[in-house]
């Protein structure tokens, strides 16, 4: 089967590029690994820049409804500290510019913007080569394949379409999150839900170990806690056995209020472990005909509230530089890649100067400097 813009991978920046392109009257197929939109949850809560993100929702002409998703009240922030004093507490009085969404709702709105048929479920990719001419064959597990004249890799950190453009490997940073939910949190855990507060919480002490969570629709807390820790020390937690594994997680946080490793004991689930990984910062490739990258493809991050915001924009810059040349790939791809570049590599330059292990006045800094800027 051959078609004109192929797209490997529904996350947000492959869904807002195939909106973008809807819009333009271009077509495209998306095709995607999981069996099908609910094949697995897809992560907590967004915040959407009104930089980056926002840009690339109104490019993809879907403000109203990001409008009616986004939850009220969540850009709250509380920092504490080891002991559960509250070191800074801001409001959310409306005004900011970083919303918070929860990211299925996002994904869903992006899916049900695009015509049926356009996201081909259950296509895992087992290869890709060029056949010249900037032409491209995908081949999926299933046995079948696409020969496609504009190739978009949006599969993410382990993409199978960005060897075609760089030899550059996701390397671990050195810290991982893991995850743990608390359902009726008010009810149920009511010390932990009064932590939180009503949007999102940040609690470290100098050293290896933090805790942040979120509070979602729903009463749900969804916690990150992150330690620096080599992979195989993760390695070595039986996640199958649930009360183990949460315990030896809350013993790295030995001496802290109750009601912040509540986050961690109280938990309604089996933890869940996200190694973070990271390309070279500044990552770029020369030109190939016929393909390219957007989000984590590209120019993958520890998470920083950035990725999703800039596959996003990725997807919709890119979207519209199809459009605004007609029968000239290669121009568009050249176009898109230069705003590109030097956007991502400026997040992750910022974020190598983050502080590995930033002190509690580095991050009281950091929300005091992020709520004058929104």
């Amino acid at each position: 089967m051959t078609t004109d813009v192929t797209i490997i991978g529904a996350g947000l920046g492959g869904l807002t590029l195939a909106r973008v392109l809807h819009v333009h009257g271009i077509p495209v197929t998306v095709h995607e690994a999981e069996a099908s939109p609910t094949a697995r949850t897809q992560g907590g809560m967004l915040d959407i820049h009104d930089y980056n993100g926002q840009l690339a929702v109104r490019a993809a002409g879907l403000m109203d409804g990001f409008r009616d998703i986004i939850l009220e009240g969540r850009q709250a922030m509380r920092v504490l500290d080891r002991d559960g004093n509250v070191l800074l507490d801001q409001g959310d009085d409306g005004t900011g510019g970083r919303p918070e969404v929860q990211r299925g709702e996002l994904r869903q709105l992006l899916l049900d913007s695009l015509p049926a048929g356009t996201v081909r479920w259950g296509r895992k990719v087992s290869g890709v080569r060029g056949l010249g001419g900037g032409r491209h064959e995908v081949v999926f597990t299933d046995g079948g394949s696409v020969t496609t004249s504009v190739l978009v890799g949006a599969d993410g950190a382990w993409s199978k379409v960005r060897p075609l453009l760089s030899g550059a490997e996701p390397e671990y940073t050195g810290t991982s999150f893991v995850e743990t939910w608390l359902f009726d949190a008010d009810t149920r855990h009511p010390a932990a839900a009064k932590a939180v507060g009503g949007g999102s919480m940040f609690a470290l002490e100098p050293g290896e170990r933090q805790i942040g969570a979120h509070r979602e629709k729903g009463g749900i807390l969804h916690t990150y806690v992150m330690l620096t820790k080599p992979q195989d020390w993760f390695d070595g937690i039986d996640l199958t056995d649930t009360a183990g594994a949460v315990a030896r997680i809350a013993r790295e946080f030995d001496g802290w209020a109750p009601e912040l490793t509540a986050l961690i004991t109280e938990s309604d689930t089996v933890p869940v472990v996200r190694p973070h990984h990271t390309l070279p910062a500044g990552h770029r490739w020369d030109r190939v005909p016929g393909v390219t990258l957007v989000g984590d493809a590209a120019h993958l991050i520890p998470p920083n509230g950035e990725g999703a915001n800039l596959a996003m924009l990725d997807g919709a810059e890119l979207g519209e530089a199809l459009a605004a040349h007609p029968g000239d790939t290669e121009a568009a791809l050249t176009a898109y890649e230069e705003s590109m570049f030097p956007r991502s590599a400026a997040v992750a330059e910022a974020e190598a100067e983050t502080p590995d292990n930033p002190t509690l006045d580095d991050v009281i800094g950091f929300f005091a400097r992020d709520e004058q800027t929104t």
